[in-house]
């Protein structure tokens, strides 16, 4: 298991519609990032897409991450043939082994029975391409998920495992990780507490540094070893608005250092 980071560790530094930094992260600035940070694995999403970048520019980046020594990861949405095939490609031409998709598609959930569709019309390709295709959980149950990777049998097919996603359904983190620790391919580390609103009528969840939350990492990491899983580990995370864009980039970072100062104690890759 190796530590390292992605476009959703610094969503607010990248920017999105509603917050525009005044110089956006790129992705060179994340490579550097993770090069500052001491980690070796840098997964891009589809926040901060590399089909977006022109041909010189993704050749630049592939010789920074090799001077860096940092292992790049492809992530997407979407479940669409040609679209897999196309970020296959673009995984093998920047070295990476894994593509991350989220099944959900323009805020459309398709059924199980969909996606196992779509993941035994790509299965050949990853097979052929060696791309292993890790779906991350969210608004599909676990237990489903879990039944669907045994049924298609096979070792190019899994789990981004995410410590928050499946809340929205809502599927605690211990039941997740129980149905989908064995199919895991990547570990999305983002931690989170859930704290009664003021007037006592409901719940709020909200992002923290890594280990500082009520996500129970060592529980987590000894399910995952026990299963025979090694995936690498990604940090998200959820720092809330600040009054300013600044002060929020500002807290994002400091958020960073200080998740992956203490995940070193648990993941020292």
């Amino acid at each position: 298991m190796k530590l390292g980071i992605g476009t959703y560790t610094y969503m607010w530094s990248i920017g999105f519609p509603g917050a525009s930094p005044e110089k956006p992260m790129d992705a060179m600035n994340l490579i550097s990032k993770a090069s500052e940070l001491g980690v070796h694995v840098v997964q891009f999403g589809p926040n901060l897409p590399l089909d977006s970048l022109s041909e010189q520019q993704l050749e630049e980046l592939i010789r920074r991450a090799r001077e860096c020594a940092v292992e790049i990861e492809v992530g997407t949405r979407g479940l669409e043939t040609d679209h897999l095939r196309a970020q296959i490609l673009l995984a093998k031409k920047v070295g990476a082994r894994l593509l991350r998709t989220v099944p959900e598609l323009a805020g459309q959930t398709p059924s199980i029975g969909e996606i196992r569709a779509a993941l035994e019309a790509i299965v050949p390709f990853l097979e052929q391409s060696q791309i292993c295709l890790a779906l991350e959980n969210g608004r599909v149950p676990a237990g489903d998920l879990a039944a669907m990777f045994e049924r298609l049998g096979s070792r190019c097919v899994g789990v981004t495992l995410d410590t928050v996603n499946s809340l929205a359904i809502p599927e605690g983190t211990r039941e997740v990780v129980r149905h989908l620790a064995k199919y895991t391919f990547c570990f999305h580390v983002k931690d989170f507490v859930v704290k009664r609103v003021w007037h006592m009528m409901g719940f709020s969840v909200e992002g923290r540094p890594a280990d500082e939350g009520q996500m129970d990492l060592p529980w987590i990491l000894g399910e995952l070893r026990k299963a025979g899983a090694d995936p690498n580990a990604i940090l998200e995370l959820w720092p809330p608005e600040q009054a300013h864009l600044k002060a929020t980039i500002a807290l994002e970072d400091a958020w960073a250092r200080e998740s992956i100062s203490n995940l070193r104690r648990y993941i020292p890759g």
